[in-house]
């Protein structure tokens, strides 16, 4: 039978039904690897401050280095019983060196051991998640080079704005991810791991002795160095460092729903500027011809579950009094469900865009829509003296006319152009409904 951290103080045996009300070991046993590195920073400071004798201390480290072993093949099962993985790691380990194992636990509280551990799964989540973005933004970036010539409409409202290079069109999505990623970063330097809070009031350890380098542990102890904690009921009831993470993942996670949905749009009938690849398509159960871009779907539907698990954590914590409370126990199951989500999408969307074929010919006939050259129209006339608001006045009615009319501008006679600017030149303006001559006129720009 699984043994609890807790229990002389109860005279009965837990119902069943609390049991399984209140157990987490089926979520938080992805915090497996996490707690051991933890607990072996534990045993080192156990060590320094006189609580395990150096050969109390070589055999709980040779213990935990067996069980990060077997969660690293991904063998280690924790009992039916555990109420959470550091019970089940606890209970593994005394069956390892018996009633030493029960040393292990002395100035530590899970309060203390989760947030460790909740902190280094943040850590190195964060890094993988720095990665997969990184090799979008690389995707976007060369299908941005491979298609550089390319000028599409540009779009406010989903109208036709002016012409604008694709490149730039991608390359707008490449700086939402970088921000991204500045933002991760940002999150990552600012998490710091802390241990000797107890379970809320510090313990009779030296506050020095709580110093540990992350390379004096190994695995992914590398990723972080340990001190005391400035305020002890802080470090065990803070999940700033959650809800930070969870805004900057449903930031991240919008950002790949607005281009999932420019591709959606792109890729219809009606648009015809890309084609998806049929390896990232899906088919209809009733229509054969159906190609349907469910990745691209799935994508944008998810921002919708990103911005919840934020909003969910949120709403735990904004009425908690200090300082640890079971219901904090309810951050994990979000923050692991956005780490996966953001990581799958950015590693789906990768290897989408690497086979994105744009359709230069179908693009190209959109950019015949006069309509995206009046701003240009406008600028011509205000170089030859007319102001701004004047210019725009003028180029309205004249769309207004041509599409009125049902004739286009470059082919009005020098007359009818008279009648709105006598400042209109019928041989200068027809340069000017040109895609590229637009594009190179923005020099505002860094190229």
């Amino acid at each position: 039978m699984s043994k609890k951290l807790w229990g002389g103080r109860f005279g009965k045996k837990t119902d069943p039904l609390v049991e399984e009300f209140t157990k987490s070991v089926h979520f938080d046993k992805r915090l497996a690897a996490y707690d051991v590195v933890g607990s072996m920073a534990h045993v080192k400071i156990l060590k320094k401050s006189g609580y395990l004798k150096t050969v109390e201390a070589s055999r709980l480290l040779k213990a935990l280095a067996s069980v990060q072993k077997s969660v690293a093949k991904g063998v280690f099962k924790p009992g039916a019983a555990d109420e959470d993985i550091h019970t089940a790691i606890q209970n593994t380990l005394q069956k390892k060196v018996g009633d030493l194992a029960l040393k292990l636990h002395t100035a530590r509280s899970r309060n203390d051991q989760v947030a460790v551990a909740t902190k280094l799964y943040c850590k190195v989540s964060l890094l993988k998640a720095e990665v997969a973005i990184s090799g979008l933004i690389d995707a976007l970036a060369a299908s941005a080079d491979k298609n550089k010539r390319i000028i599409m409409p540009g779009f406010t409202h989903l109208q036709h704005a002016q012409p604008v290079y694709l490149k730039d069109h991608l390359g707008a999505y490449i700086e939402m991810l970088k921000r991204d990623i500045g933002r991760l970063q940002r999150i990552s330097a600012f998490i710091k791991v802390t241990m000797g809070s107890g379970a809320l009031a510090g313990t009779p350890i030296n506050a020095a002795s709580y110093f540990v380098k992350g390379r004096e542990i190994g695995g992914f102890g590398e990723a972080f160095d340990i001190s005391a904690a400035v305020n002890a009921l802080d470090a065990v009831s803070d999940r700033d460092f959650v809800i930070e993470i969870l805004s900057a993942l449903a930031i991240t996670g919008v950002h790949l729903s607005r281009f999932s949905e420019d591709l959606v749009i792109w890729s219809t009938k009606e648009f015809g500027f890309v084609d998806i690849d049929d390896a990232f398509c899906t088919g209809s159960s009733l229509m054969p011809q159906k190609r349907n871009p469910d990745v691209l779907e799935l994508a944008r539907g998810y921002a919708g579950r990103l911005c919840g698990n934020l909003v969910s954590v949120l709403t735990t914590m904004k009425g908690l009094p200090l300082t640890y409370n079971r219901d904090m126990q309810l951050d994990k199951e979000p923050l692991f469900d956005s780490f996966r989500i953001v990581l799958s999408e950015a590693k789906v969307l990768t290897g989408l865009v690497k086979t994105l074929k744009f359709n230069a010919g179908k693009i190209g006939k959109q950019l015949e829509d006069e309509s995206l050259y009046a701003t240009d129209l406008v600028y011509y006339l205000v170089k030859k003296g007319i102001a701004f608001k004047n210019a725009h006045t003028i180029v309205g009615k004249l769309v207004k006319y041509s599409a009125d009319k049902g004739v286009e501008i470059k082919h009005m006679a020098q007359a009818d152009l008279g009648k709105f600017s006598d400042k209109l030149v019928k041989r200068e303006i027809v340069k000017l409904f040109d895609p590229k001559v637009s594009v190179e006129s923005k020099r505002s720009i860094k190229r």
